[in-house]
């Protein structure tokens, strides 16, 4: 599994350090990985410190936002998600929930070790307009960040500052068919924390 700008992918994050081979009355595992590891959400102190400072961390975000209806849909592969492609999607008012699959699936890039930073995400105009164009309050997508590479702050600070979008990265989407779905995406419960994995599940 790839982790942000590494070349050398995840590795070795699970260790047995109590182990009835060894003596221990129960096995105990222990884990150790950054909190933006995998399928994971954002909390507006990720790119805002005074968020940060305030407490706005993923024990804060709306469990009724991460959880619901959802729209999958496919975006165009020759482009990173600008305003332009956003307004191609068509997505109705009324929506609050858009998984976004991308290019980054068909290059089944969370599949691979190295980070990749051609990998498509949203563009600042494109964040842009689905905040200024849309009810979406939960943006997912397919890859470590939602946030091109080239855009990487600028569209994070456009989906974050208003505290009302969360968003979900890194998501598995390959053998899923676009439409609706019931989305279920559960945090951790870690205060101070400005990132969680998580575990995020569609149902039909």
């Amino acid at each position: 599994m790839p982790v942000w700008d590494s070349k050398d992918g995840l590795g070795k994050f699970l260790s047995l350090p109590a182990s009835m081979k060894n003596g221990s009355l129960a096995n105990n595992s222990e884990m150790k990985l950054p909190t933006h590891t995998g399928t994971h959400v954002d909390a507006p102190g990720h790119v805002f410190d005074h968020y940060f400072d305030a407490g706005f961390d993923v024990d804060t975000l709306d469990l009724e936002v991460l959880n619901g209806p959802a729209l999958l849909v496919d975006v165009p592969r020759h482009s990173n998600i600008t305003a332009g492609v956003m307004k191609s999607l068509n997505i109705p008012k009324g929506v609050r929930r858009v998984l976004f699959r991308t290019l980054n699936t068909d290059r089944r890039l969370m599949f691979k070790k190295e980070f990749d930073r051609s990998y498509v995400g949203f563009t600042k105009d494109g964040a842009k307009w689905l905040v200024d164009n849309t009810d979406i309050k939960l943006v997912g997508i397919d890859y470590l960040s939602v946030a091109a590479w080239s855009d990487l702050i600028p569209s994070h600070l456009v989906f974050l500052e208003g505290r009302e979008i969360i968003l979900v990265e890194a998501l598995k989407l390959d053998v899923i068919l676009p439409g609706l779905y019931s989305v279920h995406c559960l945090p951790l419960r870690l205060f101070g924390a400005e990132g969680s994995p998580i575990r995020c599940v569609l149902i039909k």
